[in-house]
């Protein structure tokens, strides 16, 4: 945070400029910061006691100073209380990722812009955030993004897939994520000064929240040697020479030159501000530190009892939606029976229209047809009562009576044909008008069972999707604080589940994007991190692995580089 200030009216310390800002911010856990400014080639913190003007920043005004964190926690998740103080330091690291004054592998950087991402926007809704709503992000790197053969939609494709994985998180659980993730990097929270040893070898010194580490200038990930606070028992100087008294009294002193006086000022002010800290850690909290974490743990918990609520708002309105969405289907499905019932009822009433009407057709032929069979019948009568005496003429007369008896035979049957075909067509149209009155039937059933919603109102809710507030509504009582403190405990005993799934994460991001990497663009960080990786080497193991050796030891092998 950068601050233009005027104090020439009155005459301010140095506490005085730093308790106002504090105050103006809402913070308590003031240890943590300090205000920094620029002079000449380096950098100073304002020292609280003396004056501001009697110190040495620019004389020109307006002065600018920055607000920043002086220190670091050794674990964000246990030391920082208030959600203001890990929204700065959230907010400070991520800015120096991003300027690389923290290297950052590429995999890391992907998951860290994720949970970047989440505390931004909050969880992941692709109605909302879709492609392209990264676009004027910085989010990574610039060394990470020119690394792989990668264009800015397939970043922001996998970032976006880690971010889907975060849902249900709050902006300052996505926060505190990213600063668990960002502790383990080798260059977090440490302040690093040229320095030669008493042989003249130039070397760099790593100041942070364990102790003093010894750096190749050419490596800032992996020290040489460390020496914990817990091992140091006085840190002087005079003029450029620096001296460490060691707690071990058989163990000589070590000394080394920094380039000017002022840096020797400004590494004597970390040391006993990461000290007093490291001290303070295994101590126990003071009432002050207790009274912070009692109330940040009843915000917590009010907190979730908070979320919960609206998460069971939440879910009760997505059932609701999801109860309205499916009457709705119901009642278009129902809508498109009821209109194929009503096409069936037509054809049902035009198919009977058209059996009625050859019925009556077919009736009509049979009719026709016992005609003409009497009237064969008479002219049979009326030929046998003329029949001719002569032979020939009663032999032509029988021939035709045979004829007309056959004819006459022909006639009856084709009549008893048509009756039945006329019979056929009546049951036929019997059975269309048992169907129509089926269909009509179907179809009062089905506008029985159809829901009607107006345009414009939603269908009312299920009488089990109805809620009220008496039913969303939460007592505060001290049941909520046991059980969150029980969760509290589980997270705990979760965590190296966790970091197993952290690393299984980062394993994966690494194998998606290895096969686009420009291995002629890797810097010499990124080549000694692989290494590191490779022999499985991280930033606490070095550290534990360096001070397993005895402090007089190390303090030889230090003189000796």
């Amino acid at each position: 945070m950068e601050m233009l200030i005027n104090v020439n009216s009155v005459k301010w310390k140095g506490k005085d400029l730093f308790d106002l800002v504090c105050r103006t911010l809402g913070l308590r856990e003031t240890w943590f910061f300090g205000l920094q400014y620029s002079v000449k080639d380096t950098v100073a913190w304002l020292k609280m006691e003396k004056k501001v003007l009697d110190q040495e920043v620019p004389k020109e005004e307006p002065i600018t100073f920055h607000f920043l964190s002086k220190f670091y926690p050794e674990n964000a998740e246990e030391e920082l209380v208030q959600d203001i103080t890990q929204h700065l330091f959230f907010l400070q690291v991520k800015k120096k990722i991003l300027e690389e004054e923290i290297h950052c592998p590429p995999e890391a950087s992907v998951l860290l812009a994720s949970y970047a991402v989440h505390a931004k926007y909050g969880d992941y809704d692709p109605a909302v955030h879709k492609p392209g709503f990264l676009a004027e992000e910085e989010l990574l790197p610039e060394r990470v993004i020119n690394l792989y053969q990668m264009t800015a939609e397939m970043w922001e494709e996998r970032i976006t897939a880690c971010y889907a994985e975060h849902r249900g998180r709050t902006r300052d659980e996505a926060e505190m994520e990213y600063l668990k993730i960002a502790q383990d990097l080798d260059m977090y929270g440490v302040n690093y000064f040229l320095i030669r040893n008493k042989k003249g070898t130039d070397l760099l010194l790593g100041v942070d929240a364990l102790g003093l580490h010894i750096y190749d200038p050419e490596n800032r990930l992996t020290p040489k040697c460390s020496f914990p606070w817990n091992e140091i028992r006085n840190i002087s100087y005079s003029d450029k020479e620096f001296t460490i008294k060691p707690l071990d009294k058989k163990t000589n002193v070590f000394k080394f030159n920094s380039s000017r006086l002022r840096v020797n000022k400004l590494i004597l002010q970390l040391c006993i501000g990461n000290h007093d800290l490291f001290i303070r850690r295994r101590r126990v909290d003071s009432l002050e530190i207790q009274q912070m974490k009692a109330q940040a743990r009843e915000e917590r918990a009010r907190k979730q009892v908070e979320r919960q609520r609206l998460q069971r708002e939440k879910q009760l309105r997505e059932e609701a939606e999801r109860a309205r969405d499916e009457l709705e289907r119901r009642l278009i499905q129902l809508q498109d029976e009821a209109h194929m019932a009503n096409e069936a009822l037509l054809r049902s009433e035009q198919t009977a229209d058209l059996l009625a009407e050859k019925a009556q057709i077919a009736e009509e032929e049979a009719k026709l047809l016992a005609q003409k069979a009497a009237e064969a019948e008479t002219e049979m009568q009326r030929i046998k009562v003329t029949a001719i005496r002569s032979q020939e003429e009663r032999r032509l007369m029988e021939q035709k009576m045979l004829e007309s008896e056959m004819l006459a035979l022909k006639m009856a049957e084709e009549s008893q044909r048509r009756a039945k075909e006329a019979e056929q067509l009546k049951q036929d149209l019997q059975e269309a008008r048992e169907s129509e009155r089926r269909a009509k039937h179907k179809l009062l059933e089905i506008t029985s069972k159809t829901v009607y919603t107006s345009p414009g109102v939603p269908p009312e809710m299920p009488p089990d999707l109805s809620f009220s507030r008496e039913n969303l509504s939460f007592d505060f009582k001290d049941t909520d604080m046991k059980r969150l403190s029980m969760e509290i405990e589980k997270e705990k005993v979760e965590y190296m589940e966790k970091s197993k799934h952290l690393q299984e994460q980062l394993n994966e991001l690494k194998t998606e994007i290895e096969s686009l990497k420009l291995k002629e663009r890797e810097t010499s960080l990124d080549i000694i991190h692989n290494q590191n990786a490779e022999q499985g080497t991280s930033k606490h193991s070095n550290f534990k692995k360096l001070t397993l050796q005895s402090t007089k030891s190390r303090v030889a092998f230090f003189e000796e580089l």
